[in-house]
């Protein structure tokens, strides 16, 4: 790449359209050297100090010359097929514990309850393997009604009977694990076992926590205790429970224990669930396809009989109404063959069982038997069993119930993980005693720094301090306000006043320094139309627009009929980003007053090309090694589909920094790509015809185009979503696509990079020592809880003002700019106020927030698509894997260059 400081017009390589890119430019694909992650180069000092405690629980090792042995375990049948061991595996392991002590030597094992087994020390034998019988309670045959019952005394129907099956259960050696290679990665050694031996150790937690009855979550396990649910709506709870992981640490071993969430089903009677599902409030109203495949896998347990079943389906008819065969002795004699006599369920109940039924008669029974051979259970004879998990989406008012009803503040969350370490007792295990590991039960006591809040500047160069990370805009204005003269207002909302709207938004604009003239129109939506699908609503409101209007407008204000997951939303956002052009903002105001319209406007006024704020030391580029080379500034994010929805694609959402040297505007850049795939697939992609349609390219492009013909000599990105295992592919894939699309423009001078992942999904806390309240905005530790070789920090840039505050954990991996760690944490924690959407310090940069927020948009636009469309093998679908890609359509080139997701 050519000298940073060349003209302009000596350096056009990366100036031509998509056009006019040279076909002849021919990318070689050399092998990119493999990256390893860096090395913490030291330590920061700028900031306040302050005292701090971390939900980290130090761990002592007194005989770290021990060793792990791992054995694989494959569990078969008697007809020596393999068996799923997810299924069969805990059943194995306390039978392992109950009977087969003496082939394991007596010795205490950890068993992940799948494929390996591990001790401490070796068993005498290498490989053996011996039968486990297990024993299950099933039902007699007539014993309950199904299609086929069998010759039985009705006196003994009731009665269970236990069938057995045997398994056989094979050991071998697969390897040795040495407890050192812990002590060694505390000392900053690379070692190839350390992960394996923390692997055992957390599985000696989860094997725990599974003899309590818990329900385990990866390294998350729930109790079945009704004092820990919260009910937050349509038929699904909330339950509390605890994470707990071993952690290498520049302070030592450490075990981080915190308070962890998942969703379950709503335990209780099986009608019960159907109501709060459907939300609704009679029997009568129940939807029952929609519950048939609700309930379908789900566990019940039966009252009358106090036995579990699954649930495999519904009845075809009511129970009433749904007959079976029943054979029963005449008691004439043995030889009595009995009669087949067809009868209803509920009669059989009520007449053969004198079980009184209330309100089912009428309903579909329960399915609990084999699919060709059914096995009916009235529906109120059935409860749900607990601790079933939820994995579906939760709704926006489930997700605000959930949060609401779970708040804990910094006092409360310190007090329920204390007493949660000192109460479960982790090292009286014979296993980590065996160890000679102890833990500690105190939290550790750490020193952090609270760094020095960023100045901002606003309208007429006047400064804006924030303070403990919040600011305002009362009595001052925007810093380049834009102007807005064609304008609409839209309606789908039955509820607002569209007349008050606008006066007030107008009034508030002005306030501001936005000059915005009345709304050319105000369009009411026919109330005729609220009954037709989205699509067809959002089609007919703009038949309306442009019959009203002289010519597109420059901005659509569009009042949503719900405040969240309105189904207009993704309709709307694609007509008018993608098909028209036409900037847009979707509101559904529940109040209207200054600070509501404020921060509508701080949206409106982004999207529009206009700047709220700044930070300081951008006007006057005062950025550290930034501000004198051209910098590009990525934020990258991928979002999936709901859990085991393997038919949606995954959205890649990449943000680039424009107009250097400001670090405060972005465009983005969005595709679809393979489901549940992390690794974002579309940074560089070549076409047949030699052009590059990756992501990369439309960013690069932008960044010279804005800022006055420079390219970029140095490039940070920022990754979100990915764990620690994925490190390595960030390094060596997406880094090396990044490169192929730079070199694609005609470019040979590779940039400089730094590499740092950003990641909110973790379970380290910081509490202050000295006080109740959550730490200050601009928080940061870099010492003893953090990674003790590579290179980790953790900063809370937020101030939260609810429960406890989650700090954003950052790993730098790669760092070709040569930051140092003051001057990196000082860009992190200022990238946190440049988030033009809000008046507050965000709890993660920028740039990420950004990402997440346009991939959450954007996705918006497959919500609605015609699956016919998304599954006939049409044009617009790309082939990934075996699973076809609808690709999104790509944003008017009239918006393409906003923040759109502003």
């Amino acid at each position: 790449m050519e000298d940073a400081g060349r003209e302009r017009d000596k350096s056009p390589s990366l100036a031509p359209p998509a056009s006019t890119i040279l076909q002849d430019v021919k990318v070689e694909r050399v092998d990119m050297p493999k990256r390893s992650i860096i090395t913490r180069p030291g330590f920061g000092t700028s900031g306040q100090r302050i005292s701090l405690l971390a939900n980290h629980f130090r761990v002592s090792v007194r005989s770290p010359d021990e060793y792990f042995y791992q054995y694989s375990v494959s569990i078969s049948s008697e007809n020596n097929s393999v068996v799923d061991s997810k299924v069969i595996g805990r059943k194995v392991t306390d039978k392992l514990y109950q009977t087969y002590s003496s082939e394991l030597s007596g010795k205490k094992f950890a068993y992940d309850g799948e494929k390996n087994l591990y001790t401490v020390g070796p068993l005498p034998q290498n490989n053996f393997e011996f039968t486990v019988v297990l024993e299950e309670s099933i039902a007699k045959r007539g014993g309950s009604p199904s299609h086929s019952g069998s010759p039985s005394d009705s006196s003994k129907r009731s009665k269970r009977s236990l069938q057995s099956k045997t398994f056989k259960v094979e050991i071998s050696y697969a390897a040795k694990i040495p407890l050192r290679s812990i002590s060694l990665a505390l000392q900053g050694a690379e070692t190839e076992k350390v992960q394996d031996a923390l692997r055992v150790l957390d599985i000696i937690l989860r094997q725990q926590a599974a003899k309590r009855g818990c329900l385990l979550v990866r390294q998350s396990f729930f109790h079945d205790d009704s004092r820990m649910f919260t009910d937050v709506g349509g038929g699904v709870t909330g339950v509390r429970g605890f994470h707990s992981s071993f952690r290498p640490t520049h302070g030592g071993l450490s075990l981080n224990m915190d308070v962890s969430t998942t969703m379950i089903l709503k335990p209780g009677p099986v009608l019960d669930f159907l109501l709060a599902n459907q939300n609704v409030k009679e029997a009568r109203h129940i939807d029952w396809v929609k519950a048939k495949k609700m309930l379908k896998n789900l566990r019940v347990k039966a009252t009358h009989s106090n036995m579990e079943f699954k649930i495999i389906g519904l009845s075809d008819k009511p129970c009433n109404q749904q007959f079976f065969s029943l054979k029963v002795k005449s008691g004439s004699g043995a030889r009595d063959e009995g009669e087949t006599l067809e009868i209803t369920v509920y009669d059989y109940f009520v007449k053969h069982r004198n079980i009184e039924l209330k309100y089912s008669s009428f309903m579909p029974c329960l399915d609990v038997g084999k699919p060709k051979r059914p096995n009916y259970l009235p529906l109120e004879l059935c409860s749900l069993v607990s601790l079933q998990r939820y994995t579906k989406a939760l709704s926006g008012t489930q997700r605000a119930s959930l949060v609401e009803k779970s708040r804990q503040k910094p006092p409360e969350r310190i007090r329920v993980v204390t007493d949660a370490v000192r109460s479960y007792r982790y090292d009286e295990d014979p296993l980590l005693l065996a160890c000679g590991i102890s833990i500690e039960k105190q939290l550790t006591q750490i020193d952090g720094r609270v760094l020095d809040t960023p100045k901002l500047k606003v309208g007429n160069s006047e400064d804006c301090i924030p303070r403990n990370g919040r600011w305002n805009f009362n009595n001052k204005k925007l810093l380049n306000p834009s102007q807005i003269d064609r304008w609409a207002l839209v309606n789908f909302s039955g509820r607002c006043d569209t007349s008050h709207l606008s006066r007030e938004l107008i009034n508030c604009g002005r306030n501001k320094g936005i000059q915005i003239e009345r709304p050319y129109t105000i369009i009411e939506e026919d109330h005729q139309c609220r009954r037709a699908s989205p699509v067809i609503r959002v089609e007919k409101m703009f038949e309306h627009i442009m019959a009203k209007l002289p010519g597109p407008p420059d901005f659509l204000l569009c009042v949503l009929p719900e405040q969240k997951n309105s189904d207009i939303y993704g309709p709307w956002k694609k007509k008018c980003l993608s098909n028209l052009g036409i900037v847009t903002q979707c509101i559904s105001p529940s109040k209207i007053n200054d600070q509501y319209l404020t921060n509508v406007l701080l949206k409106i006024n982004s999207k529009l090309g206009g700047t709220n704020s700044l930070l300081a030391i951008e006007l006057s580029r005062r950025i550290p090694l930034i501000t004198d080379t051209p910098t590009m500034i990525l934020g990258m994010d991928v979002s999936h589909g709901s859990p085991g929805r393997s038919d949606i694609p995954s959205i890649a959402a990449v943000v680039g920094s424009r107009s250097w040297p400001l670090i405060s505007r972005y465009r983005a850049a969005v595709r679809t790509q393979s489901p549940k795939v992390e690794m974002i697939e579309s940074l560089f992609k070549p076409l047949a015809n030699g052009e590059d349609d990756g992501i990369m390219r439309e960013l690069l492009v932008d960044f010279y185009q804005t800022s006055n013909g420079r390219k970029p000599t140095q490039i940070i990105v920022f990754r979100d979503g990915v764990s620690e295992s994925q490190f390595a592919q960030v390094m060596n894939i997406e880094l090396d696509q990044i490169i192929k699309a730079y070199q694609h423009l005609g470019e040979t001078d590779i940039p400089k990079f730094t590499l740092i992942v950003a990641q909110k999904n973790h379970h380290t806390k910081l509490f202050q020592a000295s006080a109740a309240e959550n730490v200050p905005s601009g928080t940061v530790v870099d010492t003893k809880i953090v990674h003790p070789r590579n290179y980790d920090f953790y900063m809370c840039s937020h101030a939260g003002m609810i429960g406890t505050s989650r700090p954003a954990h950052y790993h730098v991996l790669l760092d070709e700019i040569g930051f140092s760690p003051d001057d990196l944490q000082n860009l992190i924690h200022s990238l946190s106020y440049v988030y033009q959407r809000s008046t507050t310090a965000i709890s993660i940069v920028a740039p990420v927030s950004y990402a997440h927020l346009a991939a959450q948009q954007v996705g918006q636009f497959l919500k609605f698509e015609d699956s016919s469309e998304t599954s006939s093998g049409q044009k617009n679908m790309t082939a990934a894997g075996n699973v076809p890609v609808p690709e999104l359509p790509r944003l008017h080139k009239d918006v393409a260059g906003s923040m759109f997701f502003c």
